[in-house]
């Protein structure tokens, strides 16, 4: 129930403010919360005894006061002007009111000028004026024009007239950019931003609106040129937004004054051949090359991609001689994808350089179209990383090419919001919107954008508000789903053009300065393609040319010696002086630093072993996903917290000045956006041991946009190879149809030309070689992602150990043959994958079955022909051979296998499986132990 003071406040708040109570609401719930957040008229409106306000707004210090009626100056003036004798109270209060009247019309603009902002290229006019910005919704009226009111430094004044308040707040707030700030929680940031929003604008020099105009020429010219030179042919054009290339130059160049040493830019596809060519220096004569499809089908880039999916790297260079590294990053048609991998890529490059005075030294931007921004979930995935540890980069630029329509959708089909923006307030980024035919605004509004970056390290998103003068495609008619704005947009010049002509109307510079940058651009384009045409044509080949037939030769020792593997074990109990441990987690410890000795490593032990030894060998390892500090089954403590302090320990950073540097962390919860991220920070950091964990193996589903379009793919479209490794818990445990499945036959169904390395390991020596082989193994030609599907039960099976001897001899084992069994005696061979071989073992000795071998298949890809030829030799050619899984026959690795089995058998191979089904696994626990029981007995049957 409201108090007594809540309804006397919200009373005065409609006598005193009318529609926009609100913003006396919001001032006060500040002033409560800390004085120093708000203005001095505020603090002096709510604090002061003898105003009107203070008796509707009681001061709890005070008490309550009998209101005062404000009748009187309602519609006489309020200002600080006085006409009569000496000043009295009554003076007093009315100049008090009409400070704060004038103080809540700032601050409404502040909050909703943007609202009237003149961002749209294709209105005529700003946008209709909205009520509660009226200044006679404060109380303030015509009569109040020329009275001077306090102001509190707004503007740069102590004192201004009404007129002069309304003139410069529609100056700074309702011009060609608006600004959305308010909402940031942090009042040092909407300081930081009102003091530069509210001064004095001064435009470019003449050396800078020539350097606008060249830039806006030189994206406009290579539009024009590409659409005269290959009618028809999809290139996603720039036009209508050309300002993107003023914007992105703009950001580059203050990159540089301020000692950024790289950008890495993600974006769509629209405008990326424009960005390619005028931001990352791309040559003309290679992307002519691509139009002509003249590229070697038996290069690198093996299949290939559509010209506006490739990445490049080059350097972009300042008139004063000062540059940036800037690349960039390859992505598919999926839009948004693009984001949390360049975010990966960005803190993979900030973790290399390990600047303490910069550790934000690159700089990531990230070009968005509108329709994407506001649908696609994992804009919002990759916003909420921006300020968590094992993912922040010091802020993003975030770059919206607001087109103001989809493919054909419209805003209002689109979004249930008021901009495609608004998404990005969940993390309280500053918004600045900007129309797209004032480039020197666009500049203006990219130096900010960047300033702010700098200063705070938090994203900031400029919607560079446009058009898109063609349909989603070259190849589409936008006029028959959109006639009216398409009517619009033909009639207007472009940008380049608008934006000389009132250069030169001005008298900034001269009719032959603009004709003679735009001849000299389109000469250089000319030449270019008259070069691409004169090349000869590429030598025939088969389409497969250039691509991996077969498997990569990785020889690598991964055997580590005693003394690494007890060095790396004594640090799990090595803990800082008066460190707590749980009480349930010590145990665990000394048993970890005990099995060396008993002949018993578990999985857990295993990968310590594994990570801890490639630290020491100069091999950096970032393991990421939801609760993998500790481990979703409780099995890693990766990362130790004190009992009683909170205090975190990591055992594994204790290993000496000389080992490299271990980075766990919990993920958000998200697979699409997290997953993304680890790809792109394997790419850029080939030579560390990158892990991203599932908190079960069934919910990398949710990523499987990353599998599909950058995992599995990325080497056969970009040539882009990449080490990201995929720990996926897999196994039927009774645990329903959600926690049972990483669906192995997805991936195989994926495996080809020796792109992935697909595992299902059954010993924890095995994994630790598995591991040690694709940290060692797996950078440069080698470099290939890898996918293991892990154990959960097995973890802590006392059958799934491996003694001391597993890890300082050998390597990893594709296939684990059974030496069990007097091969001659052999009657049936049973060939399988993961924790099915125990539940098969355990069967095997309680019936005696002497004349049954097991055989592990523990990678799946590639598919280890002769190892498992050369098993398979050793039994009698009359034996039964069966490939079982737990797994339904539609799933699992049976319908990858199927074909390939029947080589190294030499004889038909049959399946013992659970029937096809649509899920994974059933729901009762009891139903499940019933049907692994009856698939285990089967296959000795």
């Amino acid at each position: 129930m409201a108090s007594q003071s809540d309804t006397t406040q919200a009373v005065a708040h409609r006598r005193e403010f009318g529609l926009n109570e609100w913003v006396v609401d919001e001032q006060r719930q500040r002033y409560l919360d800390d004085p120093g957040s708000v203005d001095r008229a505020w603090r002096d409106f709510f604090a002061t005894t003898t105003s009107p306000a203070a008796a509707a707004f009681p001061n709890p210090r005070i008490g309550p006061r009998t209101p005062v009626s404000p009748d009187a100056s309602a519609t006489s003036p309020i200002g600080t002007g006085r006409t009569g004798a000496d000043p009295g109270p009554r003076d007093d209060d009315a100049t008090a009111l009409g400070a704060v009247r004038v103080a809540a019309l700032i601050h409404a603009y502040r909050v909703r000028g943007h609202l009237t902002a003149d961002t749209d290229p294709l209105t005529a006019r700003a946008a209709a004026a909205r009520p509660e910005l009226d200044a006679a919704a404060f109380g303030l009226h015509d009569t109040d024009r020329t009275a001077s009111f306090v102001v509190d430094g707004f503007a740069g004044r102590a004192t201004m007239t009404l007129d002069e308040v309304l003139g410069a707040l529609r100056e700074f707030y309702c011009g060609t950019a608006g600004f959305e700030y308010m909402h940031l929680q942090d009042a040092s940031e909407r300081r930081w931003i009102q003091q530069r929003v509210e001064s004095p604008r001064s435009g470019p020099d003449p050396a800078g609106q020539l350097r606008i105009l060249h830039r806006l020429g030189a994206a406009e010219a290579f539009e024009t040129f590409l659409q005269t030179k290959y009618v028809g042919q999809k290139r996603y054009s720039l036009e209508g937004g050309e300002s993107a290339v003023v914007l992105l130059d703009a950001l580059l160049l203050r990159a540089i004054e301020d000692g950024v040493t790289e950008a890495v830019i993600g974006m769509a596809h629209r405008g990326r051949l424009n960005v390619l060519a005028n931001i990352v220096g791309k040559s003309y004569a290679q992307i002519f090359d691509e139009f002509e499809d003249a590229a070697d089908i038996r290069s690198v880039q093996g299949s290939g991609d559509v010209k506006y999916h490739l990445g490049a790297e080059g350097v972009y260079r300042s008139q004063g001689g000062g540059s940036i590294a800037v690349s960039v990053v390859a992505n598919p048609s999926h839009l948004e994808i693009v984001g949390p991998v360049a975010q990966g890529v960005v803190r993979a490059k900030q973790d290399m350089a390990a600047n303490p005075d910069a550790p934000f030294a690159v700089l990531p931007v990230v070009v968005h179209g509108d329709a994407a921004f506001a649908g696609q979930g994992v804009v919002a995935e990759t916003l909420n990383m921006s300020q968590l540890p094992g993912y922040r980069t010091g802020g993003t630029v975030h770059v919206v090419v607001d087109n103001q329509v989809g493919f054909t959708t419209l805003p209002t089909a689109g979004r249930s919001s008021t901009y495609a923006t608004d998404v990005a307030r969940m993390v309280a980024a500053p918004i600045f919107h900007v129309n797209g035919d004032d480039p020197e605004a666009v500049d203006r509004v990219a130096r900010l954008a960047f300033d702010y970056r700098q200063t705070f390290h938090k994203d900031v998103v400029v919607d560079l508000v446009c058009y898109r003068r063609h349909g989603h495609s070259e190849v589409d008619d936008p006029s028959v789903t959109q006639p009216v704005m398409y009517d619009l947009i033909d009639a207007r010049p472009s940008v380049r053009t608008a934006y000389a002509e009132s250069l030169v109307a001005r008298g900034d510079v001269g009719e032959r300065q603009v004709e003679s940058a735009r001849r000299a651009y389109r000469d250089r384009l000319e030449a270019a393609f008259a070069e691409t045409r004169a090349l000869p044509a590429p030598a025939e080949g088969s389409p497969a040319a250039g691509l991996r037939t077969s498997p990569r030769v990785v020889r690598t020792v991964t055997a580590i010696d005693e003394e690494t593997a007890r060095k790396v074990i004594a640090a799990q109990t090595d803990l800082p002086q008066g460190f707590t441990v749980h009480p349930r987690v010590l145990p665990q410890l000394h048993r970890r630093t005990a099995t060396l000795d008993t002949g018993a490593v578990d999985w857990a032990t295993a990968e310590t072993l594994a990570i801890g030894s490639l630290l020491l060998e100069g091999h950096p390892v970032r393991l990421a996903g939801q609760d993998s500090r500790r481990g979703t089954f409780g099995q890693r403590h990766a990362v130790l917290t004190d009992r009683l302090t909170g205090a975190e320990h990591t055992p594994l950073r204790s290993l000496g000045a000389r080992a490299e540097g271990f980075t766990p962390y919990d993920s958000m919860l998200s697979e699409l956006a997290a997953l993304a991220f680890e790809y792109g920070y394997a790419l850029a950091r080939p030579e560390g041991l990158v892990l991203w964990e599932a908190q079960f193996g069934d919910f990398v589903n949710g990523a499987q946009t990353v599998v599909d379009e950058y995992i599995a793919s990325a080497e056969q479209k970009w040539g882009q190879r990449s080490a990201v490794t995929l720990l996926l818990p897999h196994g039927l445990e009774g645990q329903g149809p959600d926690h049972s499945s990483a669906r192995i036959e997805r991936f195989l169904q994926l495996c080809a030309q020796d792109n992935l390395t697909v595992a299902l390991p059954s010993l924890p020596g095995n994994y630790f070689h598995l591991l040690r082989e694709q940290a060692l193994g797996g950078s440069g030609d080698t470099a290939r992602p890898l996918v293991v599907f892990t154990p959960k039960s097995m973890l802590r099976s006392k059958a799934a150990t491996s003694a001391l001897a597993e890890f300082t001899r050998g390597g990893f084992r594709p296939v684990l043959p059974d030496s069990t069994q007097d091969p001659g005696r052999v009657t049936r061979v049973l060939l399988c994958a993961g924790k099915v071989y125990y539940d098969l073992d355990a069967h095997r000795k309680a019936s005696d079955s002497a004349d049954t071998a097991i055989v592990r298949v523990e990678r799946l890809y590639p598919f280890p022909e002769d190892e498992l030829a050369a098993e398979l030799a050793r039994f009698p050619a009359t034996a039964d051979v069966r490939w079982v899984q737990e797994e339904p026959a539609n799933q699992g690795a049976w319908s990858f296998l199927a074909p390939r089995l029947h080589r190294p058998a030499g004889r038909p191979v049959d399946r013992v499986s659970r029937p096809e089904a649509p899920a994974p696994a059933v729901g009762s626990a009891r139903r499940h132990a019933l049907e692994q029981q009856a698939l285990v007995a089967s296959a000795f049957r």
